[in-house]
């Protein structure tokens, strides 16, 4: 066995140390924040209901005699008790093996011994030990066996080995617990070249197809040894399966008089909670040695009661959803996983300042999106509007849309769900632009329909020259877009490997979304400049937006997402900026309606009057001409 280094330190936590003080994006911890809430209530709740109104267990000296009768002996204790002391010295060794059968400790391998401490104090939270180890891995467990540690624990100077004639049930006791896990395995997608490939690859790539989910043994380097000291008098019956399986009965079934109550060895909680299956090793025979790192202290109950139910939920959801049924409604803990891995890895300040961006975020995107809607339900013109522009939108998001859904075990469903609605609000958006229509096709055509643009009405001078423009911008976009396209499409069909045609296309496709996408804005932005005027914009929205924007640029590093979609978050930042010089170049009163026939929504209602076009000329007559002394007053402040 290797070197084994040993420390105390003082500590107070039960996570491991790469994971303590981290904090999670808004959206899990809000999660966590109510379960916290839940299981303190109910558990740390119940344990003191329990404690206040439950009959008092005597101390196991008190316990009826060995060999008395006892008339109402009950095999299962209603009521436990802690068989040690707080503050006792504890002697602590670990072994592992491929069977629960042990031989004698003495005749055990020397490898195979991974911990072995003297003197822990139960009960000090100051005391913590670390252990560094390395084993080697048994041959059972490379051909898919169970890894077991066995656990002996004793007060100080008491034999641990079951086996010696002076060991006493009532000072020490052993348990095991498996360090690997049978795991589904993740579907690997196969990748090839679409065209070169040679005929050495493609047999390479034949595997034989496995139908139906897979599982493998998976083996983690780290967990924690917790010894929970405050658990008190519990209802061993009312206990949750998830803590209660942490709990060791006294190993003889001893009784106090009435039968009914019994004790239990001080709980040792194997806490896995931290394990990420990213750093998870999968066992076989190519793995010939393993390392070991075991931190041993003590934890309050409440933390274990909070560790020990919600790592047992999401074992029972991962089971769930691994056996092929309906899916848990609450996932099948990669969410979950993906809250943990940004406790662990990411910088708490970060972490701190996303939590209080997100929240911003929520906001500006409902403002936003009630803004648009707002600004398109009351457009009665398509003045500045670019409708190509919100068709290549309504494309290019089914695009990106359908990538995601290809990559969807990359992809948070936050993603996927963002996308959508945003493809629903551009489809939205052209039915307001323009009616659409379907119309029998011409002869030539060989389907027998086609769907057709109509203008909703006959377009103003105004409205031909956006028309115009719109054109214009596109025609010089398709000159820069089009051979960008066609040398990416080429580059990735020599060079890449994708999984079919389909993911080839889409990939392509959403490759030059990504890198080209904001060209398509650019239109809009040449429209504002020939028309000297960003009026027609729906202002409060975009400017949501853009803040957005800056968010997402924060969320690109934190969120999980395919890195095409990651780095295509910075491009709207160059939008932004030539959109703010727009709205400093061609400044707008929002508070009057413009010469678009638009805005005006601070003003009262005879200002608004004031601001229609004169249904006749001046001198019309003096009905007409004549005006209310508000219209007058509204007069003289416009000009």
């Amino acid at each position: 066995m290797s070197e084994v280094a040993r420390s105390n330190q003082a500590s107070g936590d039960a996570a491991p140390a790469p994971t303590s003080g981290r904090l999670q994006s808004v959206f899990q911890a809000i999660g966590l924040f109510l379960i916290v809430q839940y299981v303190v209530g109910q558990f740390l709740g119940n344990s003191n209901k329990n404690a206040s109104t439950s009959p008092t267990v005597p101390a196991f000296d008190e316990r009826a005699a060995s060999g008395a009768e006892i008339t109402n002996y009950n095999p299962i204790p209603q009521m436990i008790a802690p068989l040690w002391p707080i503050n006792s010295s504890l002697d602590i060794s670990i072994y592992v093996a491929p069977s629960l059968v042990m031989p004698q400790l003495s005749a055990a391998s020397k490898d195979s011994l991974v911990l072995e401490e003297k003197g822990f104090r139960f009960g000090d939270y100051k005391d913590s030990r670390h252990v560094d180890t390395t084993f080697k891995v048994p041959a059972e467990v490379q051909s898919n066996g169970t890894l077991w540690a066995h656990f002996y624990v004793s007060l100080q100077g008491y034999p641990l080995d079951p086996e010696a004639k002076d060991y006493d049930v009532a000072k020490a006791h052993h348990f095991f617990y498996p360090l690997n896990q049978v795991l589904l395995k993740k579907k690997v997608a196969k990748t090839r070249k679409l065209v070169g490939a040679s005929e050495d690859d493609d047999v390479d790539d034949e595997e034989p197809t496995i139908s139906g989910p897979t599982f493998s043994s998976y083996y983690h380097p780290n967990f924690t040894m917790s010894f929970v000291p405050d658990s008190g008098t519990q209802s061993y019956v009312n206990m949750h399966p998830a803590m209660r399986q942490y709990v060791h009965l006294e190993g003889s079934g001893a009784r106090d008089t009435s039968g009914q109550n019994g004790w239990y060895y001080p709980i040792l909680f194997i806490n896995t909670f931290w394990q990420l299956r990213d750093h998870m090793t999968e066992l076989n025979s190519t793995v010939k040695e393993l390392p070991l790192h075991i931190d041993l202290n003590n934890l309050a109950n409440w933390k274990f009661s909070l560790y020990a139910s919600i790592g047992e939920g999401q074992k029972q959801n991962q089971k769930a959803a691994a056996s092929g049924g309906p899916m848990p409604a609450a996932g099948d803990g990669s969410e979950f996983e993906v809250f943990k891995k940004i406790l662990i890895d990411t910088n708490i300040y970060l972490l701190a300042t996303t939590a209080i961006v997100t929240v911003l975020h929520m906001i500006f995107e409902g403002l936003a999106f009630k803004s648009d809607i707002s600004h398109w339900r009351n457009k009665k013109d398509n003045v500045g509007i670019s409708f190509r522009t919100i068709l290549a939108n309504v494309f290019m998001q089914t695009v990106i849309f359908l990538y995601l859904v290809d990559n969807s075990d990359g992809t948070s469903w936050m993603i996927l769900m963002g996308q959508g609605v945003g493809i629903l609000l551009e489809a939205w958006k052209i039915t307001k632009t323009v009616d659409v229509r379907v119309r029998e096709a011409g002869p030539d055509s060989w389907l027998p329909y086609k769907v057709t643009f109509e203008d909703k009405h006959k377009l103003s001078e105004t409205e031909e020259k956006t028309k115009e423009y719109d054109q214009i911008a596109f025609r010089y976009l398709y000159i820069v877009a089009v051979p960008l396209l066609g040398a990416y499409a080429v580059y990735s069909l020599l060079y890449e490997t994708h999984k079919s045609w389909y993911s080839f296309i889409i990939t392509t496709l959403v490759g030059s979304v990504y890198a080209y996408g904001f060209l398509m804005m650019v239109p809009s932005l040449y429209i504002n400049y020939r028309l000297k005027s960003v009026a027609h914009m729906p202002a409060r929205a975009m400017t949501y937006k853009f803040l957005n924007t800056f968010i997402d640029d924060l969320f690109a590093f934190t969120i999980k997402m395919p890195t095409l979609h990651r780095l295509a978050t910075l491009r709207d930042d160059v939008i932004f900026f030539v959109y703010i010089y727009q709205a400093w170049a061609y400044k707008v009163d929002y508070t009057r309606v413009n010469e678009f026939g638009q805005g005006g929504d601070d003003e009262n209602v005879e200002e608004k009057l004031a601001s229609k076009p004169l249904a006749a000329a001046p001198d019309a007559g003096t009905s007409t001409a004549s005006a209310t002394g508000a219209e007058k007053s509204t007069a003289k402040k416009r000009k």
